[in-house]
């Protein structure tokens, strides 16, 4: 994410820095002594894949071996348009639907993602459902189809709540699915240039006209309506289900920002029940999660987080070199793992000053930092259940991560995508371009889920 407008970013007291930043005294778990955590959380266990059938067990091997071609991923989105074209849309869902669709997808209807949710909680791993709508540049569509995309959005608040499939349900939410991405990089535009009152926003929520310096008529009118959209979601959510409102691209982050801070002072006064995502690839991702703590204080409202590396890396280092501006993207691994880690102690460190004000949840399929994440919980003394810190992965990934983690007590959500084949295409093709390091990465995984494989074949129980 870029810059939050400069009325909502002065500069940081250095008290408050230097607190955020310093460590809190280390209180041992007795469960767990750091050495025991590190033999646990090892990850190199295939018995993790016990619970997968065998249909489960040989998809997953066919489509990982898929994804450890680079040409394969890179050209995944024109390869399925031609298979849709070749097979036609019926023999195309037939492809899809027993393989791809179902390792990444939940199902179609609520009978079919019940299904999929009630294994999962068997499982010891809780669904955090998502619904895959979101639009770039050029793939605008109008209001209709925006008042649509909430009500599909309230329907997943709905089943999220009434389903028990795991206390504290989560869901995520794309702003870019209720407000066009045209209107928030013209916003992005403003609000570097000016500052912006975030009660404004707030008021607009319950129907106030909106003014907003540089916006014609008509942009205007958008806004006030994605805004009343965002807050019919959040009153239908609070108290019930928290919604993960997801980041997307640096030339539409700050206005995504603002929107959701502003969520967050209305609804957040007794509860995190909306979180917004920090991506640590950013070189100033840190930056803005202090800045957000620092709001979080002045302004009274609690703060949820959700910490990502990120996925949009080729377009913004492509994007930035086409403007000829400085790259927003950390230079190295080494460099984005530090701000990753960075963040999240000091995310945990709030945490344990004050548990009910602050929640994380650390999303990532990196090993090394979900260690990093559970040696610390362990050394702070947060209870590994108790709602303020939990993990996340993708579904139909990292479950050698994802199950080892709850078998050892931590809360573990897996971001459920459900709907068609056709519904959810676009976000596959998506997912897998701006994820296709950790796919072409996953070769531990696939190691794992052979020596599973080959136990079987041993007659193994």
């Amino acid at each position: 994410m870029m810059m939050l407008c400069s009325g909502l970013r002065p500069s940081l007291p250095h008290l408050l820095t230097l607190r955020l930043l310093g460590t809190v005294p280390s209180r041992m778990v007795a469960s767990k002594s750091p050495d025991q955590l590190s033999t646990t959380l090892a990850f190199e266990d295939p018995s993790a894949f016990k619970v997968k059938s065998w249909g489960e067990l040989l998809r997953a091997l066919g489509i990982f071996r898929l994804c450890s071609f680079p040409v394969l991923i890179n050209n995944c989105g024109k390869l399925m348009s031609v298979a849709r074209t070749l097979l036609g849309r019926r023999g195309f869902s037939l492809l899809l639907r027993p393989t791809v669709y179902a390792q990444f997808v939940a199902g179609e209807n609520e009978s079919e993602i019940s299904q999929s949710m009630e294994k999962m909680s068997l499982l010891g791993l809780r669904p955090m459902l998502a619904v895959p709508i979101e639009e770039d540049l050029g793939e605008s569509t109008g209001e209709k189809r925006y008042d649509d995309n909430m009500d599909a959005m309230l329907e997943c608040v709905r089943m999220s709540h009434s389903n028990a499939w795991s206390k504290d349900p989560m869901m995520q939410l794309k702003i870019t699915a209720l407000l066009s991405p045209e209107l928030c990089v013209k916003l992005t535009t403003l609000i570097a240039k000016q500052p912006y009152n975030m009660d404004l926003l707030v008021r607009a929520m319950d129907g106030e006209p909106i003014n907003f310096p540089g916006l014609d008529e008509s942009e205007a009118a958008h806004f006030l309506c994605g805004l009343q959209r965002l807050n019919r979601i959040a009153e239908a959510s609070v108290n019930k289900v928290r919604v993960l409102v997801d980041a997307e691209y640096t030339y539409m982050n700050p206005a995504l920002s603002l929107v959701t801070m502003a969520m967050m002072k209305k609804f957040n006064k007794d509860g995190a029940w909306i979180w917004n995502t920090y991506q640590c690839y950013l070189k100033e991702s840190r930056s803005l999660l202090l800045e957000a703590l620092r709001l979080s204080k002045t302004e009274g409202f609690c703060l949820g987080v959700k910490l990502v590396r990120g996925a949009y890396m080729d377009k913004e280092r492509k994007l930035a070199e086409k403007e000829d501006r400085q790259d927003p993207i950390h230079k190295c691994w080494e460099d984005t793992n530090d701000s990753y880690n960075g963040s999240l102690n000091v995310m945990l460190d709030v945490i344990t000053q004050n548990p009910e004000r602050y929640r994380i949840i650390v999303a990532t399929h990196n090993e090394e930092s979900v260690r990093r994440a559970a040696k610390r919980i362990d050394e702070l003394g947060i209870d590994r259940d108790g709602g303020s810190v939990c993990f996340g992965q993708l579904l139909g990934m990292c479950d050698h991560v994802s199950l080892t983690l709850a078998k050892e007590g931590y809360a573990v959500y897996k971001s459920v995508p459900y709907g068609s084949v056709d519904d959810t295409l676009p976000y596959l093709v998506r997912r897998a371009q701006e994820n296709r390091t950790v796919l072409q990465g996953i070769r531990k995984e696939r190691d794992l889920l052979r020596q599973e494989f080959k136990r079987r074949l041993r007659g193994g129980s």
